[in-house]
């Protein structure tokens, strides 16, 4: 056993004491909040390094080791925890360090204003240990442990500033939506652990994603004739519906900009969203059933989603909120690969998305701290020779979020686009080449809009670049974003997955050139996508002073302005719901607890004590006449009795 196997819990404990030592200072104290949450994720950042590079050459079975121990014993049965430590965990615990670090820099200078900074390193620190927790987990339990730590701390991210009524709202939101897909999480957790006796995923054959445990629900039925390991897995789905902002319960993370901005950038670049999708890949064995509908209703949902909110994104003026409905579509993209049989390029994605996303959240970060807040682009303009840095930074975002070779998202987009198409799944393969073309639509208009032309407020004819501990962390992000894509990090990620067709690592020089000799139709559709939109975009918006495209797309505009009206068909439903709910609790209240019980009770008490005080008049000779009437009585009866006998 390697010492990094053994030590891997380390990577997310050391955030966690830095939680709790910040939580625990006398007062608060800023240098060494700060220096703690960026020194504890430095440390799990290279601990993250050693345990890449363990995995490194290694293939198959080889490539995964885990580290089981009993947690505790009730009677015969034995409750074990434990960590695993494959290319997926690798690749996610090194990601997420990398960006959390970066991203913990520039909050130091993002926050340094806000009377509350230590309590926010504090909540950083906390989410980012639970996030890794949730990654290195070998149990589906301890997953869900951390999958709710993370909820928590979402929770006061997004409500930080929890005196504006309106981020006090997100955060509840937030909370309240992802508990419902996590009820039906936890029902597929109880129900996988009834079907196979356990909830570790790799024990040495007896973990329930490997063949034992996978054969036994496969031959046990449900409703429909559906495997168990089919409805445990949807069950599971729902969870990262949840999480991950996918059809129907997307609508807490648009809502969740209301955090500060490196919140937004950790939250929807390279954590708590990616949960759901890396939660999915981690199952794929069980939602890999063969004659099983699961991946297929999984794939339709993140179709629809990365095409709404898409659609969303159009009319939206807010920079955060089109990053996170930007976010929304991608993860939408991933979504849609797991249930193409793809989870490899799923995570290619994730991975690669974390990097451009982080540096385009961090990039209006910068653009509203210059801004004096100011969030609605048709106020900005010219900012690009204002701020040279992050205008350059946030430019190459745009270029790989988009899919322009031969930046990153290109190639994992790429690799979404050739699975629908290796799989024959000709409708969901262009749905992908429309959305990436309006991927390409708004992110032009956004930079159009806010970077060129001439200033169009107060504050952005007075911006100025932002500090260099803020604009740093982009110009180190900007490396990912250009080189990631070419380095091999699919045929490393295939490793652990499983994959018709696993990539090859041939180099870099040649990676750059793999999608065109791939599958040519997917590069050559991606591409013709990504001009079409910035054509389009530029003919609108070059020099614009408004927005024109409400009146060329008329009630779209609108439906897409006001997010179909998914919050207002909510409000109602939650509205009848609940107006119909207490209808029937006043009913029930009215007439069957105080009309029959309470009143029935009452009026049946007082007509029986009404009978017995005509009996208990405090006459003797009413007594002795009722002695009397009853021995009459009981001798008429004994005697009529007896004669109906003979």
């Amino acid at each position: 056993m390697s010492w990094i196997l053994q030590n891997l819990w380390l990577i997310p404990v050391l955030p966690l004491l830095a939680a709790g030592i910040s939580a625990l200072l006398k007062r608060p104290n800023r240098s060494l909040a700060a220096g703690l949450a960026i020194g504890s994720m430095g440390a799990s950042f290279l601990l993250s390094c050693a345990a890449f590079v363990e995995t490194l050459g290694k293939h198959g079975a080889a490539s995964r080791q885990v580290f089981n121990f009993d947690w505790f014993a009730l009677g015969d049965t034995v409750v074990r925890l434990g960590w695993v430590l494959d290319p997926l965990t690798a690749a996610m615990v090194v990601m997420i360090t990398f960006v959390g670090s970066l991203i913990f820099i520039f909050s130091v200078g993002y926050m340094s204003h806000d009377e509350n900074f230590t309590r926010f390193f504090c909540f950083l620190s906390l989410f980012a240990a639970a996030m890794l927790g949730l990654i290195i987990a070998n149990n589906l339990l301890l997953l869900f442990m951390c999958w709710e730590l993370v909820g928590l701390a979402s929770y006061l991210l997004i409500g930080f500033w929890f005196h504006k009524p309106s981020a006090a709202a997100a955060a509840k939101k937030a909370f309240i939506t992802t508990r419902i897909g996590d009820v039906f999480f936890f029902l597929g957790i109880v129900w996988l652990y009834s079907e196979t006796g356990t909830l570790l995923f790799y024990d040495s054959g007896r973990g329930c994603l490997e063949q034992d445990a996978l054969a036994k629900m496969v031959a046990h039925t449900t409703i429909g004739g559906l495997a168990a390991s089919s409805a445990i897995g949807l069950l599971l789905f729902c969870g990262a519906i949840g999480k991950s902002g996918q059809l129907p319960l997307h609508v807490w993370l648009p809502d969740a900009m209301e955090g500060p901005t490196p919140v937004s950038a950790l939250i929807h670049a390279a954590t708590m969203v990616a949960a759901g999708v890396f939660m999915l890949c981690r199952i794929f064995f069980i939602l890999d059933i063969p004659g099983s509908h699961a991946l297929e209703i999984i794939a339709w949902i993140g179709g629809f989603t990365a095409l709404l909110a898409a659609l969303m994104a159009l009319q939206q003026n807010d920079i955060k909120r089109i990053l996170a409905y930007s976010t929304l579509s991608q993860l939408g993209y991933m979504v849609m690969a797991v249930g193409l049989h793809a989870p490899g390029p799923a995570m290619f994605h994730l991975t690669t998305h974390a990097a451009f996303k982080a540096l385009l959240f961090l990039g209006a970060g910068s653009v509203i701290y210059a801004c004096h807040h100011e969030q609605n682009i048709w106020k900005m303009g010219g900012l690009r020779e204002a701020m040279p840095r992050t205008w350059w930074t946030f430019r190459w975002g745009t270029l790989a979020l988009c899919g322009v070779w031969p930046f990153a998202g290109f190639f994992s987009k790429d690799a979404i686009l050739a699975a629908a198409l290796e799989h024959k799944n000709i409708p969901l393969f262009v749905l992908g080449v429309f959305v990436a073309g309006l991927t390409t639509f708004y992110m032009s208009r956004l930079v159009l809009v806010a970077f060129c032309g001439n200033a169009r407020s107060e504050e952005a004819s007075h911006a100025h670049e932002s500090p260099g501990v803020m604009t740093w962390p982009l110009v180190v992000l900007a490396v990912p974003t250009l080189l990631a894509g070419a380095i091999g990090l699919d045929a490393y990620i295939a490793k652990a997955l499983p994959s018709e067709h696993p990539p090859l690592n041939e180099g870099f020089w040649q990676n750059l050139f793999t999608p065109f000799n791939h599958n040519i139709l997917a590069a050559g559709f991606g591409l013709l996508a990504v001009v079409a939109g910035y054509k389009l975009a530029r003919a609108l918006y070059v020099n614009a002073d408004r927005d024109s495209l409400p009146e060329k797309i008329g009630v779209l505009a609108k439906l897409a302005r006001d997010r179909f009206y998914f919050d207002e068909l909510y409000e109602w439903f939650i509205s009848v719901t609940q107006e119909t709910l207490a209808k029937v609790a006043d009913w029930f209240d009215r007439w069957i607890v105080a009309g029959f019980l309470v009143r029935g009770t009452h009026g049946t008490t007082e007509l029986v004590g009404r009978a017995l005080r005509l009996v208990q008049t405090g006459s003797l000779q009413t007594y002795a006449f009722l002695f009397a009437a009853g021995v009459v009585l009981v001798l008429a009866w004994q005697l009529l009795g007896k004669g109906g006998g003979h």
